[in-house]
């Protein structure tokens, strides 16, 4: 029952516990005691464990040691290695036109820019002043993260090790990851000046700068933080945008916009700025003048960055896609590449190829009869010459007083310092070289009525044997007048005049009209085996036009330094001494007109105007040509292969006659016929020529006017 229920026992004895306190007090524990009850942990692991452990914490203790102090001292080392190049840099202002060596501009006979030699350097432009088209394209190609970072770009070398690796090439070889200030950093050749006595030529030096080696890669890496912490980021963009190379002679981004839009690169279209962006990864490959269409295609792919990064919106960027840049004039036409190279080596070399300064020179060169030549040119050899021929040809024309107004060096049009044929090939030049044989014989008192003998002919020559001339027909025509003679171009009667009026006398004249004194001794002097280059003989010709007086062919008109008023130069060609009497250069053109109108040089001809000429084609026809002219310019034309094979087919009356033809229809298509500077012969027994020349009948054999031989002489030798 619940009420007989006994309570149980405590089970802990009242006398365990100290009195005063009551049954259910809990016991007071000695904490030292109960320690030293607790047993030890045993260490984990056996002895071997223990130390591997042990070795292990240490090793990583002295790494920690050496690491973090290796990393200060680099730290620290890198830290001063920024400070000296920081206070190294120079002002920003002196960092802008690298060029080692100036730049000249050469303008046509209307001031208009038409080429470029040397390094151009338009002139210095700012981030701030440059379009923001243009700004904005940069960056977007070349560094989006551009002012976002402090000179390096981790994430950007590290993609650009990817993908190099990915490509099979070394970490450090192709995309470089490079930021602006870096590609700056490398334009600046970090710091170390052009010395010619240390590399070759700049390219050398160039070269040299762009070497990609991780020693050059890490100078190039604390060099750009350096520039990070002297400049901001528009000095560094505006370092960048001016010292860039863009092609075709280009520095700089005002140079090339002048180049190939014919405008400043704060005025540049989104389309343009495109073009030029795209310029930076291959400026040779992408130049517009090399292939506009490739180049608009790459333009095409920087204006699409430019929409993505929200520089351009959709509609400006469609604009620009229909709309791609085009070339200027002038660069479209790249017109005068011969004409110019010939200038250049005109002129001075301290003024042009090696010029300091920026230099720019007017010339003779005419735009619209350039054009005329190069498109005469291209046509005749796309319309009369076979397929795959690798003839050459070459074009000059000349005003009578020798000033040049086109020049085509080559059948490749647009070059530059490539070879010349018509100032650089010296060339036999066969029947073209006759009007000075006689032009020599007008002056000394023939008529171009008097009578030769095309008979059989064999002279003996000291030490060569006997030498029997042929005519081409291989026809002998009885006695021919000088005028039948030259209109036909036969050789027999050519010797034989040359050898009446005297070989020395011939090399004189000839001479004098600028054919140099290298001419050959012998009889076949007259049929024009002495050598000349294409300038000489238009040069030689421009003579007989303008009345009988010699002429230097020359271009440059002026030479001044940019922003100097007065020139350094002026011309250095023009019109020289007389050579003939004005009269016998009036003959000579009345009997070349016959050349054009009954004779070899038909082909030549020109409805409505009158043309005078002659034809030229040498041994085993090697040499062809055509010099010409009317009233207003002296053309000429050579063409021939350049390692002198024969040509097929082909004489000065055939392809070379046409090719002046087509050029000179263009050349005057808008102008009036103006008549030829020439004088009908006087009939026997008319009045006496200029100068008191003796007449045939004081010459003793009917032949030679020996009076009229010593007057020469006496007028060659400036004696009274």
């Amino acid at each position: 029952m619940a009420g007989n229920h006994k309570p149980t026992r405590p089970l802990v004895a009242d006398n365990r516990y100290k009195k005063g306190r009551g049954a259910g007090a809990a016991p007071k524990v000695n904490a030292s005691k109960a320690s030293k009850r607790t047993p030890k942990q045993k260490p984990k692991g056996n002895l071997i464990t223990r130390f591997i452990k042990w070795l292990l914490r240490l090793i990583w203790k002295l790494v920690w040691a050496v690491l973090w102090r290796t990393s200060l001292t680099i730290l620290v080392l890198i830290c001063l290695a920024i400070g000296y190049v920081w206070f190294s840099l120079p002002p920003l202002d002196d960092l802008l036109d690298g060029r080692s060596r100036g730049s000249v501009t050469l303008l046509d006979n209307q001031g208009k820019v038409f080429a470029w030699r040397g390094d151009q350097f338009g002139g210095v432009i700012t981030a701030k002043t440059v379009s923001p088209h243009l700004k904005n394209a940069v960056v977007a190609t070349e560094d989006k993260r551009f002012y976002r970072h402090f000179g390096l770009s981790p994430r950007g070398i590290a993609s650009a090790v990817r993908i190099n690796l990915s490509e099979g090439r070394g970490p450090l070889s192709g995309h470089g990851g490079s930021t602006i200030t870096q590609q700056s950093a490398k334009l600046l050749c970090l710091g170390v000046s052009y010395d010619q006595n240390r590399w070759a030529s700049e390219r050398a030096y160039e070269a040299d700068c762009r070497k990609g080696s991780l020693w050059r890669k890490v100078k190039e890496a604390i060099y750009a933080l350096a520039m990070e912490a002297k400049y901001t980021k528009d000095d560094i963009l505006t370092i960048y945008l001016n010292r860039t190379f863009l092609g075709a002679g280009a520095r700089g981004f005002e140079a090339a916009a002048q180049r190939y839009f014919g405008r400043s690169a704060a005025d540049v279209s989104p389309a343009e700025a495109a073009m030029l962006a795209g310029l930076l990864v291959a400026p040779t490959r992408y130049a517009p003048t090399n292939n506009l269409t490739r180049s608009q295609n790459r333009a095409g792919v920087i204006i699409g960055l430019m929409e993505e990064q929200s520089y351009l919106s959709a509609q400006e960027a469609a604009a620009a896609r229909q709309n791609p840049a085009v070339l200027s004039h002038a660069a479209k036409a790249n017109a005068g590449g011969y004409f110019a190279d010939w200038v250049m080596e005109s002129g001075p070399l301290f003024f042009t190829r090696n010029t300091t300064e920026d230099v720019k020179i007017n010339t003779t060169l005419d735009p619209t009869i350039q054009s005329s030549a190069e498109e005469a040119l291209e046509y005749v050899f796309t319309e009369l010459v076979k397929t795959g021929s690798e003839a050459q040809a070459a074009i000059v024309v000349m005003s009578a007083d020798g000033a040049v107004r086109a020049m085509v060096g080559g059948r490749k049009l647009k070059v530059s310092g490539a070879f010349n044929r018509a100032t650089q090939a010296l060339r036999q030049t066969g029947s073209a070289f006759k009007p000075f044989v006689y032009a020599t014989a007008l002056e000394l008192g023939y008529s171009p009525l008097d009578m030769l003998d095309n008979s059989p002919l064999t002279l003996t020559i000291p030490g060569s044997g006997d030498w029997s001339p042929k005519n081409y027909s291989d026809e002998f025509l009885g006695d021919v007048t000088l005028s039948e003679a030259l209109t036909k171009s036969l050789n027999i009667p050519a010797v034989r005049l040359s050898e009446a009026i005297g070989r020395e006398n011939v090399r004189t004249v000839a001479a004098d009209f600028g054919l140099g004194t290298d001419l050959a001794e012998g009889p076949a002097i007259a049929l024009g085996v002495s050598e000349a280059t294409l300038i000489d003989m238009v040069g030689a010709y421009a003579g007989i036009l303008n009345g009988g007086s010699a002429v230097t062919p020359y271009g440059l008109l002026e030479l001044r330094l940019n922003n100097e008023s007065e020139p350094v130069m002026g011309a250095g060609g023009g019109i020289g001494e007389r050579v003939i009497r004005q009269s016998a250069a009036e003959q000579l053109v009345y009997m070349m007109e016959k050349v054009v109108a009954e004779g070899t040089g038909q082909r030549a001809a020109l409805d409505g105007w009158q043309v005078a000429g002659k034809t030229g084609t040498t041994q085993a026809a090697r040499d062809a040509w055509f010099i010409g002219f009317t009233a207003d310019y002296v053309t000429g034309v050579w063409m021939g292969y350049d390692d002198n094979r024969p040509l097929t087919a082909v004489t000065g009356g055939g392809l070379p006659a046409q090719i002046w033809h087509e050029t000179m229809t263009r050349v005057h298509q808008t102008d009036l016929p103006t008549p030829l500077p020439m004088s009908a012969p006087q009939p026997p027994g008319g009045p006496a020529p200029e100068g008191g020349f003796l007449n045939r009948d004081d010459a003793g054999d009917g032949n030679r006017p020996r009076g009229a031989i010593n007057t020469l002489l006496r007028r060659l030798l400036g004696a009274p």
